[in-house]
């Protein structure tokens, strides 16, 4: 079964993991604290998932540049957004008039979708790392047509 990985990148990057059948199965976010770290973890987290496919993330400048590096070392398809294309997609117009709301939405957009899948809920407040990871990877199932929206 192939997988897709949603990213929301940064020194503190959020994660959510889907495949075509189930949907979501699992979210998360780690502090990695430093470039170097950043760069060894890449290599980790690809190789921990064994049926990736694809990753879908949200980010630019050399962190995004690391990951595009390792996908393409390992056969992973990769794309890279912004925030307003999934958002576009995603959210209603008057979600995302600010980027305040726009989060606030994202969080119950990704609320939703976890309380619709096979994910565990949340223990504590979902992080917004996480909720952006969630709707990141919901764009790219969408977009790889896995899921009809």
């Amino acid at each position: 079964m192939s997988s897709l990985l949603g990213i929301d990148l940064g020194l503190k990057t959020g994660f959510a993991l889907y495949n075509a059948q189930d949907g979501l199965l699992w979210y998360r976010s780690t502090n990695f604290g430093s470039k170097a770290r950043l760069k060894t973890g890449v290599f980790n987290v690809l190789k921990s998932i064994s049926d990736l496919e694809r990753i879908v993330l949200e980010g630019g400048g050399n962190l995004a540049w690391v990951w595009a590096k390792e996908a393409e070392r390992q056969g992973i398809v990769f794309k890279q957004i912004t925030a307003q294309t999934w958002r576009k997609e995603l959210l209603l117009p008057r979600q995302a008039t600010s980027g305040i709301k726009a989060k606030e939405s994202a969080m119950q957009l990704a609320l939703h979708i976890i309380r619709t899948s096979r994910a565990p809920q949340p223990k504590t407040r979902l992080n917004h790392d996480c909720a952006e990871a969630i709707l990141i990877g919901y764009w790219g199932v969408l977009d790889a047509g896995w899921i009809k929206s």
